[in-house]
């Protein structure tokens, strides 16, 4: 299964994620098949791609609940999450 989630970047104590496109059987830190962008938790920043992430769930891709949430805060309707 394909799933939209979070990889780990950034230095010690302060985490910066990829929302990247990958298998969901990969480890957190193995090659992705897409990047979708990057979310900074401290700062509450990041620069998600909005239009790439419905692309990938319109082929089927899950993304996991938090990646989902912060989908949400960058603009993702609802709709675009409902299409299982």
């Amino acid at each position: 299964m394909v799933r939209i989630r979070l990889s780990r970047a950034g230095r010690k104590k302060h985490p910066v994620y990829r929302m990247v496109v990958m298998d969901s059987r990969a480890p957190r830190e193995s090659k992705y098949i897409d990047y979708i962008g990057t979310y900074d938790p401290i700062l509450k920043t990041g620069n998600i791609n909005v239009e790439k992430a419905k692309e990938w769930l319109a082929k089927g891709a899950q993304p996991t609940e938090r990646a989902l949430k912060i989908l949400k805060q960058f603009g993702l309707e609802e709709k675009a999450t409902t299409a299982e």
